[in-house]
């Protein structure tokens, strides 16, 4: 499969990008889990960012790569939301303005968080798939610059920036464990890591894993309470890479997504999002092999939760 390389070099490019312009998140320890599992466990806080979610690394580092004349003819992206208020957000930082694809039924708290940071949204499509359809449409008529959510290479090497401060932070975390959507997040975290990388997905909303398997993009229909993984495919390029990388795949059920945010809320007093709390979801269902692992390290990658919805499961105790 043709695919545009993304490597460790283009991440640490992106790091001087957005160095000053996006977070350096805190990285916290779970003795708790360290000693069920006899290997450190640690929690990169992601959902401590700007904007909620890890999402401003990608698009800061895109944006930066854009041209006057393309910044001028404004921005256009698709997103459940996490994207949606990153691109909103970096936009209004480079003096561009941002139409962002959302669809029906998406969290309302992101979506008015989208609009407060400046974002155009555009609510016609009913569904994630008709979604796409609808941005494809936009951009032929406006003329817009696409900053895709997780398939843009650009994007791929920002995040990727979390790796470099996972080496640095907690160097004998060999295992990585990284929520997938689309798999940008993953892909990048693999373009730079050293160890092993597991992806986690609902088992509901299986873009990657699908991906993987076929060795190219797959349509599913996305549904999980991980709102923010509700990706309709896996990007060409993320599953290239993901592949070269060898990247595992894990899959986990809504029950063991909703022990996973309870135990990050509860143990971790971290007020993540669903989509943030199926690494360790995975990890505490015994999903993560920890053949050869001298530690291990969970991306909480977002926050922007609903109070309804962080009350409904912390309920369902």
């Amino acid at each position: 499969m043709a695919s545009p390389i993304v490597t460790r070099a283009d991440v640490l490019v992106a790091r001087e990008t957005v160095a000053g312009r996006v977070h350096r998140t805190p990285m916290l320890t779970s003795a708790s889990l360290g000693r069920a599992l006899g290997v450190p466990v640690y929690l990169k806080a992601e959902l401590f960012q700007r904007t909620g979610s890890f999402k401003p690394r990608g698009v800061l580092n895109k944006l930066a790569s854009l041209s006057a004349e393309e910044k001028a003819r404004g921005v256009i992206g698709i997103s459940a939301g996490n994207h949606a208020q990153a691109l909103a957000y970096g936009s209004s930082l480079e003096g561009t303005d941002a139409l962002i694809v959302m669809w029906q039924g998406v969290s309302e708290q992101k979506l008015e968080a989208t609009k407060a940071y400046g974002g155009m949204v555009d609510l016609e499509a009913s569904d994630p798939g008709t979604a796409f359809e609808r941005l494809d449409e936009l951009v032929a008529e406006t003329g817009r610059t696409l900053v895709h959510g997780f398939d843009d290479p650009a994007t791929i090497a920002g995040h990727g920036t979390i790796a470099l401060e996972l080496e640095e932070e907690a160097a004998e975390a060999n295992v990585i464990v990284v929520p997938a959507g689309g798999g940008g997040l993953v892909s990048g975290i693999a373009a730079a890591a050293e160890g092993r990388v597991v992806a986690v997905e609902p088992e509901g909303s299986r873009a990657l894993h699908e991906g993987l398997l076929a060795d190219r993009p797959v349509t599913v229909q996305p549904r999980s309470i991980a709102d923010g993984l509700s990706a309709p495919f896996a990007g060409v390029n993320c599953i290239a890479i993901c592949r070269a990388r060898g990247v595992e795949s894990v899959l986990v059920t809504e029950p063991e997504i909703e022990a996973g945010f309870r135990f990050l809320y509860g143990r971790a007093k971290l007020a993540c999002e669903p989509a943030g709390a199926v690494g360790i979801a995975a990890v505490l269902a015994g999903k993560v092999p920890l053949n050869g692992a001298k530690g291990i390290a969970v991306v909480v990658s977002g926050g922007n939760v609903s109070a309804e919805t962080a009350a409904a499961i912390l309920a369902g105790r």
